[in-house]
């Protein structure tokens, strides 16, 4: 089986999401780039999701009005949150932060590294990001060691509508 690099996926912004208004700064972001160095190497099949796990925004509701630049804080119930690395541990993975990306990234796919999808390897749950006034849709994308997506049963989005 092969995998693709974090820059294969679309960034096509999803229908009903602007993409062009966004504008994110992140110093916590995962620097590493071993994700993008993959090769078509064997590698192990995405891990299964266990029972009753899923992600949430602990700060941030639907529909809420906030202040830029907006503090983001995620949460991970009943799967570890855990550094990004080579290998592939059962039960565990790392957020990303789609900001105007759509609502999550295909099963199985590396989920893209730009500035509109913000890797989170070192096992962050925080993060501070600046967003142009107006609407914008931020999505929790949870991802195995090597950044391959959970898919949306372990994904959550957020509409929020920042203050001029």
């Amino acid at each position: 089986m092969g995998l693709v690099s974090c820059t294969s996926g679309s960034n096509e912004p999803t229908p009903g999401t602007d993409s062009t208004a966004t504008s994110a700064t992140d110093t916590t972001m995962h620097t590493d780039t071993s994700h993008a160095a993959m090769s078509t190497a064997s590698v192990e099949s995405l891990p299964a999701i266990p029972e009753g796990a899923k992600v949430s925004f602990k700060n941030l509701k639907d529909g809420q009005k906030v202040s830029s630049p907006l503090k983001v804080e995620m949460a991970a119930t009943k799967i570890a949150v855990d550094s990004a690395s080579k290998g592939i541990k059962q039960a565990s993975g790392h957020f990303h932060l789609l900001i105007d990306a759509g609502d999550s990234t295909a099963t199985g796919v590396v989920v893209p590294k730009d500035s509109t999808h913000l890797h989170f390897g070192n096992a962050q749950k925080e993060t501070t990001v600046t967003l142009t006034p107006g609407k914008h849709r931020l999505a929790i994308q949870f991802a195995d060691g090597i950044h391959r997506s959970y898919g949306n049963k372990l994904a959550a989005a957020v509409t929020v509508d920042v203050k001029k």
